[in-house]
């Protein structure tokens, strides 16, 4: 009997993302995966609703004034409680705390909307497009204590057009971050990968 593997959500707004991988679980194309809890720092994200109607366990969890490691303090001891493996930010829009990151050593996965290193932060699709560049994609990464920065697990690249503009180009972006998230939460939950320095390798 194969282990049941415990995916816990993080998201910020209207969880596109989070919504591509809970249709990946449910389809079974991410295999012995369950979402055990979907938590936001806005209790009005679209993608707490969204959780709800799935009959998902959703929190809100909001900061309201809190320091950023008590904040986080409380979302980690939530996803202990519900016996999360690996987290996923879909759309979190607060750093990690360094004591978040290592209570999940290797186990917290992101998503971000360019080919990192190029682009990291916010608005990073608006920022390859202002540089001109030919080739956009997307990276999904473990997460470090330094921004957008953790060992890369997968990349998925696709052409600028002529006819693109910054919203049709993160509108493409899009499509191919649904694609990548789910196949590398399968790789890493697959256990068949080793980290050497800052290479993600299968094995």
């Amino acid at each position: 009997m194969s282990t049941m593997h415990r995916l816990g959500i993080l998201l910020s707004g209207r969880g596109s993302n989070f919504i591509a991988i809970a249709d990946s679980v449910a389809a079974g194309r991410i295999p012995n995966a369950e979402i055990s809890v979907v938590i936001s720092n806005k209790a009005d994200a679209p993608g707490l609703a969204a959780a709800s109607a799935r009959n998902l366990t959703a929190l809100a969890i909001e900061a309201n004034g809190r320091k950023r490691a008590e904040h986080d303090a409380a979302i980690v001891a939530a996803l202990r409680e519900h016996r999360v493996d690996l987290v996923c930010l879909a759309g979190y829009m607060r750093l990690l705390s360094p004591s978040f990151i290592q209570a999940f050593p290797q186990r917290i996965l992101n998503i971000h909307p360019s080919l990192l290193p190029a682009f990291p932060g916010l608005d990073a699709q608006h920022q390859a497009f202002e540089y001109g560049i030919k080739i956009a994609g997307c990276t999904v990464h473990f997460v470090d204590e330094q921004l957008d920065h953790g060992v890369i697990v997968l990349q998925r690249a696709i052409p600028v057009e002529e006819s693109d503009d910054a919203q049709t180009l993160s509108a493409r972006i899009l499509e191919q971050e649904h694609i990548a998230y789910t196949e590398a939460i399968k790789r890493v939950l697959s256990g068949e990968y080793v980290i050497e320095g800052r290479r993600f390798r299968k094995r």
